[in-house]
């Protein structure tokens, strides 16, 4: 699949819209639902407030839908909400950028499929939800224990890598009554993905720190936007009752791309929204700064070395509204000291922190939980 350029006609895309109107309304007799498939492919889609409006409006009508037959609604509006809505407007299909744009030039860069800063929290739903008591592990590398996560931790939630974990171990997971937490890195470009090809180049901004095979990307790109649509795809068709979206603090980095906190807002409250829309729960990760204006959007909030920064505290926001911190420290000092180990956990649980203390690959060569 190839991301549409900049400048190129979605009418081009093959995005019809009498195709999606028909196509979705055939899937339910109810005239409530009609009305609002309706007003979301005809009226003012190019208005991100008003598709968030609209979308909401339709959710109650798919809950009372069984199970089976809302999953087909949800996926086909998700067409129409989710890919059409951006560049639909009552005239049917426009251009992206004006006519005779120039498809590199840097004023394509962030254009497009923008997102809405001020977009409203979708709050109304069927996901999992963590309680501040939720105990977790976390592993994205398996190679400590022959190339398979280690299953037999007695925990309520594990965080495993989307990609690269077999399904039997979802299925094993599952079957334990564990919730999995898919990671994958939204906010920058890892070049062993199976999805890396579909970058386009004007999306790489600087390679991360220490990551020679990751740089950050342009958070404002379309095509950016796209992928991650279809990484919560994926999560969603491979069982993953939530998602850790990576590196979604770029604005407070050195990406290469003049990236504001607004730039910031937009993405990570878009990655929540669209996670909620498929009915999964979504972690924050990191980005203390934005805590405030995040909070509502966001299930868990999940923190490396709070501890080590004295940063703690701050996430008590997230606390104070019964939503998990789970927290990651790596000092070689709690490693090596158990006096040093108590200290730290004696401080966390005060704070009802979920901290554990790993090894920075996170390859379950060892473990330490705060928690009994």
């Amino acid at each position: 699949m190839h991301a549409r350029k900049m400048g190129q006609s979605p009418c081009a895309s093959g995005i019809a819209l009498d195709e999606s109107t028909t196509a979705v309304q055939s899937m339910t007799d109810d005239p409530n639902a009609n009305r609002v498939i309706r007003l979301l492919i005809e009226n003012e889609l190019g208005d991100s407030r008003m598709r968030n409006v609209l979308c909401e409006a339709l959710f109650p009508v798919v809950r009372e839908l069984g199970a089976g037959f809302r999953k087909q609604l949800i996926r086909a509006m998700l067409l129409v909400c989710l890919a059409s809505a951006a560049v639909l407007t009552p005239a049917g299909c426009t251009p992206l950028v004006a006519d005779g744009g120039d498809d590199d030039s840097d004023s394509s860069v962030g254009t497009g499929d923008s997102l809405d800063p001020g977009a409203p929290p979708v709050v109304e739903g069927e996901w999992y939800r963590p309680t501040v008591q939720t105990t977790w592990q976390w592993q994205l590398q398996p190679e400590a224990n022959g190339g398979e996560v280690n299953t037999l931790f007695d925990v309520e939630v594990y965080d495993i890598d989307l990609f690269d974990v077999r399904d039997e171990v979802f299925d094993e997971l599952h079957a334990a009554g564990r919730k999995v937490i898919c990671y994958f890195s939204a906010g920058s470009y890892e070049s062993f993905r199976d999805d890396a090809a579909e970058f386009e180049p004007s999306d790489f901004g600087k390679t991360l720190d220490g990551f020679e095979n990751e740089r950050w990307l342009d958070i404002r790109s379309a095509n950016v936007h796209r992928i991650m649509r279809q990484r919560l795809d994926h999560a969603a068709s491979r069982g993953c009752d939530g998602v850790e979206p990576d590196n979604v603090d770029g604005y407070a980095n050195d990406t290469g791309f003049p990236l504001t906190g607004d730039d910031q807002l937009a993405l990570n409250r878009f990655l929540a929204n669209e996670a909620h829309l498929r009915g999964l729960a979504v972690g924050l990760k990191n980005d203390l700064d934005q805590l405030a204006e995040l909070v509502d959007y966001f299930d868990f909030a999940l923190n490396e070395e709070c501890h080590e920064f004295d940063e703690c505290e701050v996430l008590s926001i997230f606390i104070e509204v019964g939503k998990p911190v789970f927290n990651a420290e790596y000092e070689e000092r709690l490693v090596n000291s158990e006096a040093e180990r108590a200290k730290l956990c004696a401080n966390s649980l005060d704070l009802n922190i979920r901290t554990l203390i790993l090894p920075l690959d996170l390859d379950d060569s060892f473990r330490f939980s705060c928690d009994p």
